[in-house]
């Protein structure tokens, strides 16, 4: 971006400048010997021209809206609208939570994220012996269709765009807001939201996962396929860098395993005989926002700009919406501490200013009291606030990438793609992600990472306030939310109601058709469908796909 004459005057001036700065040096040391991001990345005292002198604007970096996207995936970004404002929630049962989402609209949320509890994430009904004291605990409980139509009562599905945090059984809960959504009138055609159904991530960090990978794979792009052709506005996946960085990993590693796993399901599809640009504009990612700022800002920019590269040049897509890597964006839940919970606003409010500053099309921003339980009301509302604060009156919506050009912004995010490179490279080397995982590669990386960080964190070398400095004597938090227990025993007993009203030998039928599918080569939702319809449960459906596709087991990484 600068004549070469230019950058020889800049780099006889940086000289000088050097000079003079190590003489004050000499007399007023630096605070650190050395300064670096979370990832590693070494940190210069100043950024100048000489840092981006590699850097070709109009191929590195582009304009909004255009290849390879560096700069934001719409022209005008905020100026047309802001991201859609989102609150992840759910809890006990679905009226309960339904109380909530209506709460969450009154105060100008955008659009519902659904939390479901654990026995939902792994397939297994209320009154299953595993969901024994977590029915309702960490999300809402759903056990068959009339569990949504009453978590989404009175809310229009064609006026909210609903994304679902749901894995292994994805095409389940898809199946029952289809049918939820058919009962209010609302044809699929204008269905609007997303499915997480990223289950390679649930191998690496997570764990909720139900089948081994290659039948996993299988269900992923059999609702690839099935949205394509029946909910084009619906994003049939939500490819998680979340759920990485949780488990500890560093903000480059979270976009290489992340865009890894993209890879790997762009390429499953492909064998399964879909093409690209058929299913690849519904993609979309999910990462988080953590606490180093510019760190933040350069992985979200630096992410864009590689999967148009891997999109284009791996691939051969040739539309640009398949290019376009859209995402979501959480706060990070990691970095929220019980000790001083206020001090949780600003670590919630800085990390979802990074996400507006690189371009996120939709933000969840966490509550204050999350370190001690699901958030309460008064701590959700100012979560949204924190939002609305940022869009209506802060300014930096009103222009598209507004750090673009910083010497130390445009650094940063080239430094971010060559490293993630790196490790996509090394991926690619074992296998793909899939193999990785199955050899406890991608699993190692991310722990050394989170062990190496929590000794930095316990020597002081990383500072957390009010954890390991300026800490105070503890307050009891107050007005925290509780899930009654009882909510099991009122889940069980409707559970019981509902199979007793259906029409049994429907369920039969629907199960053993299902089975049967499951057995060949068809596509899977057309008959999860129609089990749902028939008030078949969440269980009954896992259960008949454990039967023939068997169940996964956690690859040791000692």
């Amino acid at each position: 971006m600068y004549d070469s004459k230019k950058l020889k005057k800049i780099e006889k001036s940086s000289a000088a400048w050097d000079e003079n700065t190590q003489k004050v040096l000499d007399k007023r040391p630096e605070r650190k010997k050395s300064f670096q991001t979370l990832s590693g990345i070494p940190v210069d005292r100043v950024y100048s021209p000489l840092s981006v002198a590699k850097c070709d604007y109009l191929t590195d970096l582009g304009f909004p809206g255009s290849y390879p996207y560096c700069r934001g995936v719409q022209p005008t970004m905020y100026r047309g609208r802001f991201w859609t404002m989102r609150q992840y929630a759910g809890f006990a049962s679905a009226e309960e939570s339904n109380k909530r989402y209506k709460y969450l609209l009154e105060q100008g949320q955008t659009g519902l994220s659904v939390a479901f509890d654990l026995p939902t994430q792994i397939g297994y009904d209320s009154d299953h012996p595993m969901a024994r004291g977590e029915v309702g605990k960490v999300g809402v409980a759903i056990d068959t269709l009339g569990d949504i139509e009453a978590l989404f009562d009175g809310i229009p599905l064609n006026k909210v765009s609903t994304s679902m945090t749901i894995n292994a059984p994805a095409a389940i809960l898809l199946a029952m807001y289809v049918q939820t959504a058919d009962k209010q009138g609302v044809g699929c055609e204008k269905l609007k939201g997303t499915i997480q159904n990223d289950i390679l991530k649930e191998y690496a960090a997570r764990g909720t996962f139900i089948f081994p990978p290659a039948p996993s794979m299988r269900l992923i792009t059999d609702i690839f396929a099935f949205c394509s052709q029946n909910i084009p506005s619906w994003n049939t996946i939500s490819i998680s860098g979340y759920h990485i960085r949780e488990a500890g990993s560093t903000a480059v590693q979270e976009l290489a395993f992340t865009l890894a796993n993209g890879i790997a399901y762009v390429g499953a599809a492909l064998q399964a005989g879909l093409k690209v640009d058929d299913f690849a504009p519904r993609l979309s990612f999910f990462f988080n926002a953590h606490l180093d700022f510019f760190e933040e800002i350069a992985k979200f920019r630096a992410a864009r700009r590689l999967w148009a590269k891997i999109m284009k040049e791996r691939f051969g897509a040739k539309s640009p919406k398949s290019l376009m890597l859209r995402f979501h964006t959480q706060t990070a839940g990691c970095t929220l501490t019980a000790q001083q919970p206020q001090n949780n606003v600003i670590r919630v409010t800085l990390p979802a200013l990074s996400a507006v500053l690189g371009g996120t099309q939709s933000l969840h921003t966490n509550s204050m009291d999350e370190a001690f339980s699901l958030p309460s009301e008064e701590a959700v509302q100012i979560a949204v606030r924190t939002q609305q604060v940022i869009a209506y009156e802060s300014g930096v919506a009103n222009t598209a990438d507004p750090l673009g050009g910083s010497f130390y912004v445009e650094r940063l995010t080239s430094e971010i793609e060559e490293r993630a490179q790196t490790y996509i490279e090394k991926i690619d080397e074992i296998g793909g992600a899939a193999a990785a995982i199955e050899q406890g590669y991608i699993q190692r990386e991310i722990q050394e990472s989170a062990y190496a960080y929590q000794k930095a964190v316990e020597a002081g070398e990383e500072i957390q306030v009010g954890l390991n400095k300026f800490q105070d004597e503890a307050v009891p938090p107050r007005n925290l939310l509780r899930v009654d227990t009882a909510i099991m025993e009122s889940q069980v007993a409707g559970l019981k109601q509902l199979k007793a009203k259906r029409d049994n030998v429907a369920v039969a039928t629907a199960i053993k058709k299902l089975k049967k599918s499951a057995k060949g080569n068809d596509n899977l939702m057309p008959p999860i469908m129609e089990a749902v319809r028939c008030y078949a449960t969440l269980g009954e459906i896992c259960d008949t796909l454990r039967d023939v596709f068997g169940e996964y087991t956690a690859v040791s990484t000692l």
